[in-house]
């Protein structure tokens, strides 16, 4: 009964569009094009590209077709596939909701930014401390991150056709072209071509492990892996959709946006800065402090500005979206409670979790969970530690337990699976080690026994 009455996208596009959408956001707007920066530029790009067809090609296809095999959400899924282990679904389930709050956070900071870029405030949103004293402030970030999540929530209590999919088919062609267009003015700069060159030229003087464990750990950031979140979205994906097909395509519209997002950010901080590449590697500073410079450098800057970040606020949504999506699908399938229900409650959460997060910057920056403030602890627990295990995993339950060929079959239903070799060597042998190493660097590093 359950089952007929679950949600579902009306096709391939719908689904393709809005798991793209889970996919591409803050991770690919804001933290790749710092990431490609500091690890090398060309060799980064050239690195992540490969793993992103192996790496993530293989967790992604792994955890779509859980999801649409079992028709549930990752509690569910890993249940009805084997009970013993149901912890993995769990694990998977706190991922989004501790991202949530703190992600809403960072969604609120957008939302600053873009209201000052629309109201003609580029010249006082570019100027040294603006962040530092907005973010230090009490009540309007929290009036931000409320507005962010509320925005979020509209589109979830609408449910997954009239909401989530409706609203990816609007957003992300958007994003796409919005991307595109600010990429191409970019590196019309003057000065741009020495930027440009270093983002897309691989200098192999700059590769070294690290490179390598940079790019793995924003596979997880940016294509929404070890969060519950593509078992959720194959979970309404219909039995004819081609599931290989479909994931192909995913990966094309993250790896895209993220090429382009940095083809906008590096050249044009290089141009803004003079050539220096270390300006572009301060992580929250690149989009909040540097790139309000830039624009108010640039003829028109108030209205380019105003593009990047309502791009920005949309790749953000999108995202938001998704992770809340998840939760409120696993408080159904787990409590058996309707959608307005289940995304009231989730909102209202969702807001109170986030206030440390929010005012760890301002009243209680003097609360410093081992060394960090709550927004870099939160990351770090569900990015650098839980994500690893659930992917890991995951990784052991498909290809140990329910057998690689459980999700072949599902794949097959409709299609050739043309990259199932691929796929079985890795989810058995391959990620399961490059996981281990994501896992212990981002432990070693957290204990500043090794720099990453």
């Amino acid at each position: 009964m359950k089952k007929k009455k679950r949600s579902n996208f009306s096709g391939k596009l719908g689904f393709v569009l809005a798991a793209a959408g889970s996919a591409v956001g803050l991770g690919n707007l804001w933290r790749f094009p710092y990431l490609a920066a500091k690890y090398g530029g060309g060799i980064f790009l050239l690195v992540y590209l490969i793993l992103a067809v192996t790496f993530g090609f293989a967790l992604m296809i792994g955890e779509v077709a859980l999801g649409r095999k079992t028709g549930l959400s990752a509690i569910g899924a890993f249940k009805k596939l084997n009970s013993k282990y149901s912890f993995i679904g769990y694990l998977a389930s706190i991922v989004p909701i501790i991202i949530l709050p703190y992600y809403s956070v960072i969604g609120g900071w957008v939302v600053k930014y873009f209201s000052a870029f629309v109201t003609g405030q580029t010249t006082k949103a570019a100027k040294d401390h603006y962040f530092e004293t907005f973010i230090g402030s009490s009540l309007e970030p929290i009036v931000c991150l409320a507005i962010f999540i509320f925005i979020t929530a509209v589109v979830v209590f609408l449910g997954v056709e009239k909401g989530i999919e409706k609203v990816s088919k609007l957003l992300m062609p958007l994003l796409v072209l919005l991307t595109i267009g600010i990429a191409i003015y970019s590196i019309t700069l003057p000065g741009a071509l020495e930027g440009l060159i270093y983002y897309v030229k691989p200098n192999f003087k700059h590769f070294s492990i690290t490179t390598v464990v940079a790019a793995m750990g924003q596979l997880f950031y940016s294509m929404s892996l070890a969060m519950g979140i593509m078992i959720t979205y194959g979970s309404y994906m219909k039995k004819e959709v081609k599931l290989e097909n479909a994931v192909t395509q995913i990966e094309i519209f993250d790896s895209a946006i993220a090429f382009f997002a940095g083809m906008m950010i590096v050249p044009a901080v290089f141009v803004f800065n003079g050539g220096d590449a270390d300006a572009i590697k301060a992580g929250p500073g690149l989009m909040f402090i540097t790139l309000p410079k830039v624009f108010d450098s640039m003829p028109f800057g108030n209205f380019v500005g105003a593009l990047f970040f309502i791009l920005v606020l949309f790749a953000a949504l999108t995202s938001a979206i998704s992770l809340m999506e998840t939760i409120v699908s696993i408080v159904q399938d787990k409590l058996h409670w309707g959608r307005k229900k289940s995304t009231i409650i989730i909102t209202l959460f969702s807001l109170v979790v986030a206030l440390p997060s929010s005012l760890g910057f301002g009243v209680w920056s003097g609360i410093t969970p081992f060394g960090m403030s709550f927004l870099d602890f939160f990351d770090f627990i569900s990015n650098s530690i839980l994500m690893p295990i659930v992917a890991f995993l995951t990784c052991i339950f498909i290809g140990y337990i329910i057998k690689p060929a459980a999700i072949s079959e599902e794949v097959k239903l409709n299609s050739a699976f043309k990259r199932e070799t691929l796929f079985v060597v890795m989810t058995k042998y391959i990620a399961p080690i490059i996981i281990l190493i994501i896992l212990i660097s981002s432990i070693l590093s957290a204990l500043g026994i090794i720099t990453i």
